[in-house]
């Protein structure tokens, strides 16, 4: 069987350091947020608030989401992707983040902070489906 070569989700340094930060920022809670961007090209992270207040779940406010898909638009971007922390666990996605998965276009980045080092991957969830996507910065 071939390999398929998925092409990774780039981001910009700042973006990337900005996600990681709110992944400490939000513990012993998930943290979350939106990734704006085009195609494979993050442009820009938004922090959003953990409406869930949890340390197993997250929830995005309804404001907030349309508050950064307005402000995409407006720079001819969309939104291309959530990222949430797992504080206690792998950086993969759990049942729940498998059955809430929004958008099947959507890049699913999960950074966990389980070990010394915080751990980020990417992912495709279609159909209940998950794929791996690598993750590029700079």
């Amino acid at each position: 069987m071939p390999t398929v070569s998925v092409p990774p989700l780039s981001f910009p340094a700042q973006a990337y350091a900005e996600m990681i930060g709110n992944a400490y920022d939000g513990y012993p809670l998930e943290a979350c947020g939106l990734l704006v961007g085009r195609g494979t090209r993050v442009h820009r992270f938004v922090a959003c608030t953990n409406e869930a207040a949890s340390a197993r779940v997250y929830t995005i406010p309804g404001k907030e989401l349309l508050r950064a898909e307005m402000a995409a638009e407006g720079d001819g971007l969309e939104i291309i992707g959530v990222f949430h922390s797992h504080t206690h666990s792998e950086p993969y996605p759990s049942p729940t983040d498998v059955a809430q998965a929004p958008d099947p276009g959507w890049f699913y980045v999960i950074v966990s902070l389980k070990r010394e080092a915080p751990e980020p991957r990417c992912y495709r969830i279609v159909d209940e489906a998950v794929s791996e996507v690598p993750i590029s910065v700079g």
